[in-house]
């Protein structure tokens, strides 16, 4: 059972300080830019997350032979012959199946084995089978074509260095598949190519062999991949040094790290920061999902900056970069080992993985690091906010452009900020739980597998143990974020009591008003600050704070949590409250509440009331935490304060 968020009041220690950032070029940026340049539109597990979507089969396997070895050879063409056999269970009864293939890159010259006939036009590959199948019969059909001696912006070829490149949509230039991230399969993978060639792709490698000037290579990968993220990456001379990295979960089992890099670079840097990273993802998001881990950086030809291949990341030409690298590691949990269902989840890929880069910063710098990072984020997206939602479900069924689906503001940093402010409002640690708990799932249908934006909500809700879908339907599903302008007062009650008055006001009229925990610092004549956190849970509400010293200024969100927002607060007349306790939307608390949380656990809960329970019952004064009302006594007076806070779900933390 995990414990609820805040349902009420809470003071809240948290702190930001703005340091200089690393000054590398953010992974993220060359990641966008890459994106949205692109023209490419257009053990199996059975459990899918809920809401992925089904069609008539699906794919279990790709088996690829491809003969590119001249490709190598100048004038470097594109062009080259294949063959690719397509397994796949029958979800409902059919005698043909569809596949894509675009028509000016891809010529088909025959099918086989279960595939008799074919059509291919409209760049939609229809293969007539030898009969009508059941659902759950597996079938295989063999495709022999050919791939046209063109640029198409998929397969590429040039001085002696061949890759491939496909989201979203360009794997059906280079070989026939069904082409949605929806229908995840293994990849057995064989090429053909001069003797001198280095060649890497997905998953281990199986057999290489080299036959007088002519190498082979034979990939398999065990784990399920979806199209758009299987890759070749090849070079004649390609430097390649492999170290091993050590399970946490069993240091015996090593798993390869490869390093394919073009001559003059240098990868001694960044070899032991690839290591550490993937121990403290593992930590943050569970184990590293894959067999081998692996990095290609690829010709000019390739400007973008990485794309996350599962298991072999492609980066620009000596693009050792640090930030890229955390940024597409961190995609091989979120992209690749849990890949969107549709594009209308990609905020599941760029999101997460941008929000990786702050968290490596978290590691390397420290929080103030981390929170910088997320700052700069947001500050992008403020000033560059397209006004769209980052979830459009239409983008489901019709894939947008790539300068809508990438863009910078919206997918990228509006996703890692709103992941940050998920942290604030869950705590950090049922948060990075919420995110180990969903990449390890395999009963939930994510793990090596798919996941749609509801089915990510759905686990949030059942991890939580409170339905989230307000917190991803205001932040994820509507566009543009909250307007603050709030208001406090400051008012003597008489007797040295004075009463603050705090009203949370959204007045922003293109998206809805925002439901969030507000954590508020309050400043005094004498003594510390208080910072104090509450549930706004409608418009114009109002939180009244009494308190036994007198309050000087009030500032809201001085963590700057909710990064995404503008917001003034300013202080308005002072004036007697009697017999304005009914007002509605007005919540009253007391100063006395505010050190409830004796174990500084960040909640209000049973185990607060058994610690001042016991204390009560064994010694009448000496223990400040347990002295909820700090009088000098532990006694019923604490226990009862204690037993309240808890039966409403308080959440309180003090500096």
């Amino acid at each position: 059972m995990k414990k609820l968020i805040l349902l009420s009041v809470a003071v809240s220690f948290l702190y930001s300080a703005v340091f200089a950032q690393n000054n590398l070029q953010k992974g993220e940026h060359f990641c966008s830019h890459k994106k949205m340049n692109s023209p490419n539109l257009s053990m199996q597990i059975d459990s899918d997350s809920p809401n992925s979507p089904v069609h008539s089969f699906d794919v279990l396997d790709y088996k690829i032979y491809v003969d590119i070895r001249s490709c190598f050879i100048s004038p470097y063409p594109k062009s080259f012959n294949g063959n690719v056999t397509v397994k796949f269970r029958v979800d409902s009864a059919l005698s043909s199946i569809k596949l894509n293939a675009v028509n000016t890159s891809i010529s088909v010259s025959s099918v086989s084995i279960a595939g008799v006939s074919f059509t291919h036009s409209s760049n939609i590959l229809t293969i007539n089978l030898n009969r009508t199948y059941n659902p759950g019969e597996v079938v295989e059909v063999k495709i022999n074509y050919s791939h046209k001696n063109v640029s198409d912006k998929a397969f590429y070829a040039s001085g002696g260095h061949v890759f491939t490149d496909c989201e979203p949509e360009g794997a059906r230039k280079w070989f026939p598949c069904y082409d949605k991230p929806s229908d995840k399969a293994t990849l057995d993978l064989t090429a053909r190519v001069k003797g001198t060639v280095k060649l890497g792709s997905n998953g281990r490698l199986a057999d290489s062999t080299v036959r007088g000037d002519t190498a082979y290579y034979h990939w398999i990968s065990r784990d399920p991949i979806a199209t758009y993220l299987m890759v070749i990456s090849a070079k004649v001379n390609y430097g390649l040094n492999v170290t091993n990295w050590p399970r946490p979960s069993n240091p015996s089992i090593l798993v390869p790290i490869r390093f394919y890099y073009n001559s003059g670079e240098s990868i001694t840097s960044i070899k032991t920061k690839v290591y550490n990273m993937m121990t403290h993802f593992s930590n943050r998001y569970g184990e590293y999902p894959f067999e081998k881990n692996g990095f290609a950086t690829l010709s000019s030809q390739f400007t973008w900056g990485g794309m996350e291949n599962q298991t072999l990341t492609s980066l620009c030409k000596n693009c050792w970069n640090e930030n890229i690298i955390s940024h597409e590691l961190g995609h091989q949990w979120y992209g690749d080992m849990i890949s969107p269902a549709t594009w209308a989840d990609i905020w599941l890929n760029e999101g997460f993985a941008t929000y990786s880069e702050a968290v490596w910063f978290e590691y390397t710098g420290g929080y103030t690091s981390y929170k910088n990072d997320i700052n700069n984020n947001a500050s992008y997206y403020l000033s560059n906010n397209p006004g769209w939602a980052m979830y459009n479900p239409s983008w489901a069924v019709t894939t947008p452009s790539t300068s809508t689906l990438f863009n910078t503001a919206i997918t990228y940093y509006k996703g890692a900020c709103v992941l940050h402010m998920l942290r604030y409002t869950l705590g950090e640690t049922v948060f990075f739980g919420f995110m180990k708990s969903y990449s390890e799932d395999s009963l939930g249908g994510f793990r090596h597998n798919t996941a749609t934006t509801d089915d990510v909500t759905a686990k949030l809700s059942s991890y939580v143990g409170e339905d989230m879908t307000w917190f991803i339907d205001q932040w994820v599903k509507q566009p543009n974020h909250p307007v603050y302008q709030n208001t406090y007062s400051i008012t003597s009650a008489g007797g040295g009591n004075w009463t603050l008055r705090f009203t949370a006001k959204q007045t922003q009229t293109n998206s809805p008003f925002h439901k969030m925990p507000l954590t508020v610092k309050v400043s005094f004549t004498s003594g510390s600050d208080s910072l104090i956190r509450v549930m706004n849970d409608v418009n114009n509400q109002s939180f009244d704070f009494s308190f036994t010293r007198q309050p000087t200024a009030l500032v809201f969100d001085p963590g700057n949590d909710i990064v995404l927002k503008t917001a003034t607060t300013t202080l308005g007349t002072s004036a007697s409250l009697a017999g304005d306790e009914s007002r509605e939307g007005s919540e009253r608390y007391n100063e006395n509440t505010f050190g409830a949380d004796v174990n500084r656990d960040g909640y209000v809960d049973a185990e607060d009331v058994r610690i001042v329970e016991s204390d009560v019952l064994s010694f009448g004064s000496g223990y400040l935490d347990t002295d909820v009302n700090r009088d000098g006594t532990v006694d019923a007076t604490d226990l009862a304060i204690a037993e309240n806070i808890a039966a409403i779900n308080f959440i309180v933390s003090e500096p």
